[in-house]
């Protein structure tokens, strides 16, 4: 399996990954470098002046990029600055526009008309249905783990499987993604592709504060907080996701007081204390108070490479886990498992239509597993996917790759039973299979993939009983 995917076409890069449209931190010098790696850049011009979307647009083909986005907000811009921003990106025949927030209806279709292509970024399936009818053409799915604004209130785990059943166009996930694992859970989980905000903050060209990417290194996923604490500038109650600091923590009194305090300078213009401006190079004055914003996937993050050496490192993550056969040599301790080996010496060998249709079933069971992990309770601040169910991701790919002309085989989900219980059952009816499946294939390296697939039930099985896993992602990264 290869990291790629329809979307790769559709946006003409090399990988599903692209970079987050962040406001003042996407600009040229990263899209430009995320670009080069491979990647598809949106830059963030949420409330620019037409004179720095034209210089950045021009510097992003000076480069000899000709595929990339530019990221507006509607719902959080002066009316007229929208209307000359939209027609000033129609003007300068950018490919691709990406809206976020509240869907408005005018903008899509005024972009449709001129030949642009259309993003949106939603929190909710009900919104990815709106955005799609509205003409948008990519949905970018994004879960509560998101750094920055927050539109919704699902970890993407739920949300992303949601949407990508809504609609009909390609999603996109984003929230908290900041491992090659997770990539690989997402495109398992009916994603094309990811967005990448705060694992390509905390690289060099990166137009954030280098206070801002030292905070990143230094925190972990627990650090951030869902707050409404920085709104001036955007409509009321909307969320950001920031690390925390003294303005979380309730040090300077109300946010919302009439009273606005500048705590810092962008050349003339003041930055106000509760405003969402993030702390930005050439910015001065007391960046602690600043909205720091930060996913939680940020607790991966332990130092600020390039951006082309960030993604390299994801890139090959992602690869190594599509092209792993098993994750460790966990002995099968079930008897049911056992008596699958001992039957098998005298079922032969199976292929063709049969094979097919024990294969389609064996991914239906790793599908409902994959959604089932991510249906259970989880404390905020921990990355997106639960990372026990990252077999089952990488075993549903293969093994949806390997159907020739067939669909997996839906395992039946139970009204009203909880994840824990799903899982269990899920298990153990997918042991029992591959029980006596596995010594009944052939072929050795689907004979090695199934064999750790049955390895990681039992290690998973283990874990629930107290017993210390026998493998961790972080071998791999």
């Amino acid at each position: 399996m290869k990291l790629h995917t329809d979307i790769c076409a559709i946006l003409k890069c090399r990988y599903p990954i692209a970079l987050a449209g962040m406001g003042g931190v996407a600009r040229f010098e990263l899209a430009s470098a995320v670009t080069h790696a491979g990647g598809f850049a949106f830059m963030g011009m949420v409330r620019e002046p037409e004179t720095l979307i034209r210089t950045e647009v021009q510097r992003m083909r000076k480069a000899g990029h000709e595929h990339f986005g530019i990221n507006v907000i509607p719902a959080a811009t002066d009316p007229a600055l929208l209307d000359r921003q939209i027609g000033l990106c129609i003007d300068l025949g950018v490919p691709v526009v990406g809206l976020f927030w509240e869907i408005d209806r005018r903008v899509v279709e005024r972009l449709r008309k001129a030949g642009v292509m259309v993003t949106h970024q939603i929190g909710s399936a009900d919104e990815a249905i709106e955005a799609e009818d509205a003409g948008a053409q990519i949905i970018i799915a994004q879960g509560v783990e998101a750094g920055g604004h927050v539109r919704g209130n699902e970890p993407l785990g739920q949300l992303l499987p949601k949407v990508v059943e809504a609609v009909s166009v390609p999603v996109l996930a984003a929230g908290g993604i900041a491992r090659g694992a997770d990539i690989v859970t997402a495109l398992a989980l009916g994603a094309q592709g990811v967005v990448l905000g705060t694992a390509l903050m905390a690289t060099r060209e990166a137009f954030a504060h280098d206070y801002h990417k030292e905070r990143l290194v230094a925190a972990n996923g627990g650090d951030t907080r869902l707050t409404a604490d920085f709104h001036v500038n955007w409509p009321a109650g909307a969320k950001v996701r920031v690390l925390g600091n003294s303005v979380t923590s309730g040090r300077h009194g109300s946010p919302f007081s009439s009273t606005r305090i500048v705590i810092g300078h962008e050349d003339e213009r003041p930055i106000y204390r509760f405003s969402t401006d993030s702390p930005l190079k050439g910015m001065s004055g007391q960046f602690e108070e600043m909205a720091l914003y930060a996913g939680t996937g940020v607790g991966e993050i332990s130092d600020i490479p390039s951006a082309g050496e960030r993604m390299r490192r994801l890139v090959a993550e992602a690869s190594d886990w599509l092209g792993a056969s098993t994750l460790g040599t966990a002995e099968s301790s079930s008897p049911v498992c056992y008596a699958g080996e001992i039957h098998g010496v005298y079922l032969g060998y199976i292929e063709g239509d049969e094979l097919q249709s024990e294969l389609a079933a064996v991914a239906g069971q790793c599908g409902a597993l994959l959604r089932a992990y991510q249906r259970g309770e989880r404390a905020d601040g921990l990355p997106p996917f639960d990372i026990r169910a990252l077999y089952y991701a990488r075993a549903y790919l293969a093994l949806t790759g390997r159907l020739k002309g067939r669909q997996p085989v839906a395992a039946p989900v139970l009204a009203g039973e909880s994840a824990e219980l799903a899982v269990e059952r899920l298990e153990e009816g997918l042991a029992l299979r591959l029980g006596a499946l596995n010594p009944r294939v052939g072929e050795d390296g689907l004979r090695s993939l199934l064999s750790g697939l049955l390895a990681s039930i039992q290690v998973n099985r283990r874990a629930r009983n107290g017993a210390k896993p026998l493998w961790h992602w972080e071998a791999t990264s």
